[in-house]
């Protein structure tokens, strides 16, 4: 793996969702470092990832209320565990649960092992509301991928927060999770 700063010179073999991403963040004036690597469908994939890109990729949940009426994407730090019973509270909802496949790509046009803040740019009707976890505003950086899980980014924290989330007509929802030391 070799980290490597900005787009890639050579686009062919990419998806168009991927390179959309950088579109954008080029259009934005959004500096970002890459680093490409084999499929990376977990976090317990991206420690080799995280090690060039010198930052904590963040865990990126796709979630829906019983009724699947309201949709969310929960980003925390990759390190954490998830309990719903944290979140549900915070945001009002009795009962989370994974949202299905297929309204993860109806909506964000990104599949399983692939989630990550850049889809909510495929989210032009907000039917995904972004829920962040307090210690993933702390750092500096924040790692994604580009909605596909064989990049990765490293992008400032503020400019997610300042460029991009306002670009894509997106507000965050910080949230608590609690650590459980293991």
């Amino acid at each position: 793996m070799k980290l490597e700063v900005g787009r890639p010179k050579i686009e062919a073999g990419r998806e168009g969702k991927e390179i959309r991403v950088y579109d954008l963040l080029d259009k934005l004036g959004i500096a970002f470092q890459r680093v490409d690597h084999e499929e990376a469908a977990t976090i317990e994939l991206c420690h080799d990832v995280e090690e060039v890109l010198q930052i904590q990729i963040c865990k990126n949940l796709f979630l829906c209320n019983r009724q699947k009426t309201q949709y969310y994407m929960l980003v925390m730090p990759g390190e954490k565990k998830f309990k719903t019973k944290d979140l549900s509270a915070q945001i009002q909802s009795a009962r989370l649960s994974f949202a299905d496949e297929a309204d993860m790509e109806r909506f964000l046009d990104i599949t399983p092992g692939s989630v990550s803040i850049m889809g909510l740019m495929n989210d032009t009707e907000n039917h995904v509301q972004l829920l962040v976890d307090e210690e993933v505003l702390k750092e500096a950086y924040f790692g994604c991928h580009p909605c596909r899980n064989t990049s990765s980014l490293r992008i400032k924290t503020e400019d997610i927060v300042k460029a991009f989330l306002p670009a894509v007509h997106h507000e965050m929802i910080v949230v608590q999770l609690p650590s459980y030391g293991y």
